[in-house]
């Protein structure tokens, strides 16, 4: 089969691609000398145009290199992609572990008191041993609301079972899971009123942006912390902003922002008690020879006619 990529991934991760794909055909597309539409691939590997996608009628399978799939998730490109049988991938397993432990990463530094500690190590020196103790939390029997729920809520749903955490995930699709109780949108403003935690997992599209507004942010009981490793555009920031000042969250971590970069002058830098960092929750150091193998395992399934990990399509 010929295989066209174009994922950037490091020297290590290109050699592990190119050894493990034996009798099949490489192209490198490096976005000056081959397209995906020059040729008739069988299959796309890394971040192919949605367009090109659809005109190369050859294309058997489209294997993105992220979770995310924002801009292929339109009803125009899946009934085309559905009508010519041709498979769609993403690679959520891959982030799934990076993610879940960047959440908890953060429950635990926000309950424990961690990140006014360094505060006050980086700025002031000072020595509060009463007050944090007396605000330090427990995850132990707390309750966490996953807005969205897939490969990244099933395996932090796994990191929480020994806090002995109630979880509720709100989805569309309402079928039975392990360890968590899943509920419909339409239950959304009562779980929300009982969350410590409400961590948002969702992906952009039409149904999604703003998700997180303020009519919802209200229905959040006074004191609970919120997570954001989605997008930053299923969250009205400046409703998030206002919970903030007033009190009603009591913090917020946000790996996910709108705009990215976010500008230096964006009132979420300095809003009180909210945590940023720069869309990391899914990297660590050997993501791109994750993501290779996750391909190449992919590939093989494909090859034998099997089914395939992270099938969207």
């Amino acid at each position: 089969m010929n295989i066209w990529c174009n994922a950037v991934l490091t020297n290590e991760a290109k050699q592990v691609l190119k050894d493990g794909l034996k009798e099949h055909t490489l192209v490198i597309d490096e976005g000056s000398i081959n397209s995906l539409t020059s040729s008739p691939y069988t299959i796309a590997f890394g971040q192919p145009d949605a367009e090109a996608c659809l005109t190369n009628q050859s294309l058997k399978w489209a294997a993105l290199t992220t979770a995310g799939y924002t801009r292929y998730d339109t009803a125009s490109f899946k009934e085309t992609m559905k009508s010519r049988s041709t498979v769609f991938t993403n690679a959520s397993t891959v982030y799934a572990d990076p993610c879940a432990q960047h959440v908890l990463a953060m429950m635990l530094c926000l309950s424990r008191q961690l990140t006014a500690s360094i505060e006050s190590q980086r700025t002031n020196h000072n020595w509060p041993y009463i007050e944090r103790r007396q605000k330090a939390t427990l995850l132990t029997a707390q309750t966490v609301v996953l807005l969205g729920y897939g490969a990244i809520g099933r395996r932090l749903v796994e990191l929480l079972k020994p806090f002995n955490m109630q979880i509720i995930a709100i989805r569309r699709q309402v079928r039975s899971e392990l360890g968590v109780r899943i509920v419909p949108e339409e239950d959304m403003t009562r779980v929300l009123a009982l969350a410590d935690h409400v961590v948002n997992i969702l992906p952009l599209n039409e149904s999604t942006f703003n998700y997180v507004n303020r009519r919802r942010l209200d229905c959040m009981k006074r004191g609970a912390r919120f997570y954001n490793i989605g997008r930053g555009t299923t969250v009205d920031q400046n409703a998030l902003i206002e919970a903030l000042n007033s009190g009603r969250l009591e913090s917020a971590y946000l790996d996910v922002m709108d705009p990215e970069p976010l500008p230096e002058n964006h009132p979420l830098w300095t809003t009180q008690n909210c945590y940023l960092t720069p869309h990391i929750a899914g990297g660590y150091k050997h993501l791109d020879l994750a993501v290779v193998r996750h391909f190449l395992s992919n590939l093989e399934a494909f090859t034998h006619g099997m089914p395939l990990t992270d099938q969207v399509i």
